[in-house]
């Protein structure tokens, strides 16, 4: 008779490293935190490394693995990715505008000022150049990818199919071997960082009923994307929802988009989406989807303009939303990747003397969104699965259909 072998989950491995990198940043002396950041350090390196080369892989695979429609199949996830940015944005301002002169205190904003530079340095880096950044790698991937779907075997063999496909097969070995497993390390290493600096603790006991309605709206947006996911593909939300607790969790510890990717293909496969739609959408959405984040930039902004008496209206929020959107394309899938992006184009709410990218005002405005980064970027990786669900859906019932008829 067999032992049954006892194997944690991810999800519990992720609250344990969550705690554990709490624990350490409250209680370990500096050395112990330094070395702990260090090692999850040398471990983002790695995986920004890798990254680029997922995204190739994955997405090229995706489209390519499509028998019908890979280009319909790409303009419609991109307007769905886009629609859901912008209509979160919009919803996100309307709430802020409401609620937020309620929660604002006088001397919040000299307090923030101080935590906004505060981190814990690591002992030493190692720097390894990524062959691609993100959206070169989306890019390239969009190139192979169509021109493989429309081509192979008309135009041209399976020759750089087959080299794309064992490509992925090594992608694929390297994240089950290497990243999924360390990723628990990574996530003590950002909570030991955040801990021991205490910037975060310092904004939220300052901010907490903001960002409490920010993290809700994150949530009902979730809740709203996943009710629609179900409603269109006839499958169960909340199972949607449970499905999608991984991908979730993983998102909060390395506020990272792209550094989820891996898991939240799990959790798309949980859904029952098919292996090349869910390698095709998650990690573009990744790359495409931000309305976790744009939720939190709109949201922050506004506090930060009612805290300053600066000027704000539907009316100047809207077009900053909508060239966000599209900017926000080329944000890296790190921590912060979304506000470092935005920063450039926040004097379209501040204005030109106060939006300065390098001013105080700026300055404080990615403080506010990196304490809340964390929920943002899980309410990206899960509005990229309930898009996963929509366009498997479509795909099938319509392009498929249409071909074979």
């Amino acid at each position: 008779m067999e032992k049954k072998t006892f194997k944690l989950g991810l999800v519990p491995k992720l609250i344990i490293a969550i705690i554990v990198g709490i624990l350490i940043g409250q209680f370990m002396p500096e050395g112990i935190c330094r070395a702990v950041v260090t090692a999850s350090g040398l471990f983002s390196t790695f995986l920004k490394f890798v990254i680029p080369l997922m995204i190739v892989a994955y997405v090229t695979m995706g489209i390519a693995d499509l028998s019908q429609g890979a280009g319909k199949l790409l303009l419609i996830t991109v307007c769905i990715a886009y629609g859901s940015t912008l209509i979160a944005g919009s919803a996100s301002y309307l709430v802020a505008a409401n609620l937020f002169p309620h929660f604002m205190s006088a001397g919040a904003l000299e307090q923030i000022a101080e935590t906004a530079d505060k981190s814990l340095p690591s002992f030493f880096s190692m720097q390894i150049i990524p062959l691609l950044d993100t959206l070169s790698a989306v890019v390239l991937a969009f190139i192979l990818g169509l021109c493989l779907s429309t081509m192979r075997g008309k135009e041209i063999g399976d020759s750089l199919y087959n080299v794309m496909k064992d490509f992925s097969g090594i992608i694929d070995k390297v994240l089950h071997n290497v990243i999924i497993p360390l990723l628990p390390l990574y996530i003590c290493g950002t909570f030991v960082d955040m801990t021991y600096s205490g910037k975060t603790f310092v904004i939220l006991g300052i901010l907490w009923k903001v960002f409490l309605v920010v993290i809700l709206m994150h949530l009902i947006c979730i809740l709203l994307q996943f009710m629609l996911a179900g409603t269109v593909s006839k499958k169960n939300p909340f199972a949607l929802i449970k499905n999608q607790l991984p991908g979730y969790t993983t998102a909060l510890g390395t506020q990272s988009s792209a550094a989820t990717i891996p898991v939240n293909l799990k959790c798309a496969e949980a859904d029952g989406v098919c292996e090349q739609i869910r390698n095709f959408v998650v990690p573009l959405c990744a790359n495409i989807h931000m309305a976790g984040s744009m939720i939190t930039i709109t949201a922050c902004a506004t506090a930060v303009c009612l805290m300053n008496q600066l000027p704000i209206s539907l009316a100047t929020v809207i077009p900053f939303i909508m060239t966000l959107g599209i900017a926000m394309v080329a944000s890296p899938g790190a921590p912060g990747g979304s506000i470092m992006t935005a920063l450039p184009f926040l004097y379209m709410v501040f204005g030109a003397t106060a939006g300065d990218p390098n001013g105080p005002i700026c300055a404080i405005m990615v403080a506010l969104y990196i304490t809340q980064d964390s929920f943002g970027t899980a309410c990206n990786v899960s509005g990229d699965n309930a898009i996963g669900v929509i366009v498997e859906t479509i795909y099938r019932r319509f392009i498929c259909k249409s071909s074979a008829q």
